[in-house]
């Protein structure tokens, strides 16, 4: 299936008392590029996010990956009192208010306020774990992703496979007029001589314009580039059914019509086969545009 290298996913994962979010981006690019954002602590996930897109399908554009991890519920955490320590800050309070006669508020907010009488423990996290819901999360992104670039993909293929379409009924023209040009040489080239040597009386040498025909049609055959040109389509809609990555292969093939193109330019003389040359490199250029975009 052609895939379109411009994208985007997004899935949102819950597990254990964790709100995991993964957002996937990418545009064009010649080589596979992949970044990863993500908090501090878990820059564990960084080489398996990257191996795991790999792993699917991911092989060029450049790609930015988001993982957001929010904590909606705390788990496993303790809190422990240090009370010989708050039993000193309320000795102190107390010997505060009884030695310069002050207001009794002593509380249980009032002495909470010294933090440091509390120690919170958090459980060891478990890195498995916690790669499990960052996979689930990633892993429902990737199919919203890949849909999307299949469904460009698709769009993509198809505007290309009618551009080359209109390159093979512009290259049938040509082969017509270059066929009608070379079947008309010989009558074209008689009635010329024929008319500089009218008033001279010399006879015309039929076999010497055979002869020159001859030549003329060798050296302005474009029979082998048309051929060419042909097998490179053929490939080209060979390439666009294949399931794998085809940008780079497109890419070299589409160079490969428009040096066909140029030289079956060069080799003639009509202004209507320049015409038709032309209109050809237009859509050539259109398509190498398109598949800039093809992973």
């Amino acid at each position: 299936m052609i895939r379109s290298m411009t994208a985007f996913g997004r899935a949102v994962h819950e597990e254990g008392g964790k709100r995991y979010t993964v957002e996937l981006r990418s545009v064009n690019g010649k080589f596979l590029d992949l970044s990863v954002r993500f908090p501090r602590q878990y820059g564990f996930a960084e080489p398996k996010i990257k191996s795991y897109l790999s792993a699917n399908g991911i092989s060029r554009g450049k790609v930015d990956v988001y993982l957001g991890v929010e904590v909606i519920e705390q788990r496993g955490v303790t809190i422990t009192l240090d009370r010989a320590l708050a039993a000193s800050y309320i000795d102190a309070l107390t010997s505060l208010r009884d030695e310069f006669g002050l207001r009794d508020d002593i509380s249980v907010s009032r002495v909470a306020a010294f933090h440091d009488i509390f120690t919170v423990a958090s459980a060891e996290e478990d890195i498995d774990a916690e790669w499990a819901a960052i996979e689930a999360a990633l892993s429902e992104a990737l199919g919203g992703f890949l849909a999307m670039r299949a469904e460009e993909g698709g769009k993509l293929a198809a505007d290309t496979l009618s551009k080359l379409e209109e390159i093979e009924a512009a290259a049938a023209e040509i082969k017509a007029v270059s066929e009608a040009n070379i079947e008309g040489y010989p009558e074209k080239l008689a009635e010329r001589i024929s008319s500089l040597l009218e008033a001279g009386g010399v006879e015309i040498n039929e076999q010497r314009i055979l002869t020159e025909a001859a030549i003329f049609a060798d050296k302005v055959s474009i029979d082998e580039e048309l051929v060419r040109l042909a097998s490179h389509i053929s490939a080209f809609r060979s390439i666009l059914a294949n399931e794998e990555a085809v940008g780079r292969k497109l890419d070299f093939l589409i160079q490969e019509i428009n040096r066909e193109t140029n030289t079956i330019g060069s080799k003639s003389q009509d202004t209507k086969i320049a015409h038709l040359v032309v209109d050809i490199k237009c859509t050539v250029e259109k398509i190498r545009e398109q598949i800039q975009n093809l992973e």
